[in-house]
């Protein structure tokens, strides 16, 4: 039994320290003690440790608390590290948790204050372990590693991906704006006979009506006004491999005959030109409209339809697999930690939860794009509630005030409070720079310093 309890090993001089805290956390852990950093790397190299309760000082030791927290982040990322003082100073905090600390906690303290933060530090490294095996279930299940997913709707996804590279009929992908159509399309391609073969993409809504037969199909010099040389459509740029044609929906009628004749003949002919050119081309289409109501106003022909739709996969929104959330972010935030070099390597647990929370209307664009933009402003190695945007924030209490006992009022005094201390500190506590960020003037912002409670000057001499 003992072998399976967590290992907490508490770092500290003093043996009221140690006591105290085998006392609190005894019974549920297996404590481990150490006087001193040089010791406490011993037990660290030599025994599974999960979570350090860490003294900043050692009056017999040449080494401090700062010394040892950069030797556990040498030694294992996944080992968090709850630093201790008998002083509660600002820049000693920050020093901390910039290097990578996951608390920061001053003497004297609560054994309930300790108890949540060993279970709220667990929690979270059980968390990471349970999204680093998913992450690495859904690269040995599949072999589309851009599309990120374990729900059981996303396997099924998956199986149709398989079944629809194997062979070359016409695919029909359906799904709201950023569920990733493109994505699977691109994965179809790159896993069946057309791996090596041309893909082009056009979006079918982004061009007017009066230039998209030309850019599908092309044109001869001189067919219309402003033709001044041949110009080669995409689908000859495509011949032999697959065309992607995104937001079909938005095709003129005019065009979709032209297409119709594409799909059943596999022939067309150039904008101003009687030459009739033969391919060999496979079609993927995809839209974010509605089919059947396009068909009933007469906007889509249904011979047409029937032609695309001859396989149909159908995106899910994001929160209809809430599950992945958690997957996503994290994904996402290792792609773009890696690429803006930024040492940060997961959420806390409030910051996860309104993320699992929040309705996701741009779906997985839209978590990417929040996480690249979290990732580039956030200072901590992990992300908090108070790095993620304020409408995500926002949206949550909201969800909040409508399941338990909620003043909206209070928490946006509370949203605001932090906004506000943390673009200070980022700012070095320079006021007008900070009001000039909110879009208020100065002024405004001296009363809200006011009504919060904030005082600058006191937090600013204690972060010097």
């Amino acid at each position: 039994m003992g072998s399976q309890l967590k290992s907490i090993l508490v770092v500290d001089d003093e043996e009221s320290v140690q006591k105290s805290m085998d006392i609190i956390l005894g019974r549920d852990y297996q404590i481990l003690k150490a006087n001193d950093p040089k010791q406490a790397l011993h037990i660290l190299e030599t025994n599974p440790v999960d979570l350090v309760f860490l003294d900043l000082t050692f009056p017999s030791d040449d080494h401090d608390g700062f010394w040892l927290l950069e030797k556990i982040q040498g030694l294992s990322e996944k080992i968090d590290v709850i630093m201790l003082s008998a002083t509660d100073q600002a820049k000693t905090a920050v020093k901390a948790l910039k290097m990578g600390a996951y608390d920061y906690l001053a003497k004297p303290y609560e054994a309930e204050e300790i108890q949540l933060l060993v279970k709220r530090a667990l929690e979270k490294k059980q968390l990471q372990t349970q999204l680093d095996y998913l992450e690495e279930e859904q690269n040995r299940n599949t072999q589309f590693e851009d599309i990120v997913g374990h729900d059981p709707k996303m396997r099924i996804i998956f199986d149709q991906i398989r079944k629809a590279a194997a062979v070359e009929s016409t695919v029909l992908i359906t799904g709201e704006t950023g569920t990733g159509k493109e994505l699977v399309a691109r994965a179809i391609r790159s896993i069946g006979p057309y791996k090596d073969k041309p893909f082009v993409a056009i979006n079918c809504g982004a061009i007017p009506d009066n230039l998209m037969e030309s850019e599908l199909f092309g044109h001869e010099k001189g067919s219309f006004t402003g033709a001044h040389e041949r110009r080669i459509g995409k689908f000859e740029i495509a011949n032999n491999g697959i065309i992607f044609l995104d937001e079909i929906s938005c095709m003129e009628e005019r065009l979709q005959v032209k297409l119709l004749r594409v799909l059943q003949e596999k022939e067309f002919e150039r904008v101003g030109s009687t030459k009739t050119f033969q391919i060999n081309i496979r079609v993927i289409a995809a839209t974010n409209s509605d089919f059947q109501d396009l068909i009933r106003k007469n906007k889509f022909r249904e011979d047409l339809y029937y032609r695309l739709n001859v396989i149909h996969i159908h995106l899910p929104p994001l929160r209809e697999r809430t599950d992945d959330i958690p997957v996503l972010a994290q994904h996402f935030l290792r792609q773009f930690a890696a690429q803006f070099s930024r040492n940060i390597s997961g959420f806390d647990n409030d910051a996860l939860e309104v993320l699992k929370n929040y309705a996701w209307p741009g779906n997985v664009r839209e978590i990417k794009n929040v996480i690249e933009r979290t990732v580039v402003l956030a200072d901590g190695p992990v992300i908090r509630k108070r790095d993620l945007p304020m409408d995500l924030a926002l949206f949550h209490a909201e969800i909040q005030s409508s399941t338990v006992n909620f003043s909206l009022k209070s928490e946006m005094e509370k949203f605001e409070k932090n906004l506000i201390l943390n673009l200070l500190e980022r700012n070095k506590w320079h006021q007008t720079k900070v009001a000039e960020i909110l879009g208020i003037h100065r002024n405004t912002l001296l009363v809200k310093l006011q009504s919060l409670g904030i005082k600058v000057q006191e937090l600013k001499s204690e972060g010097q």
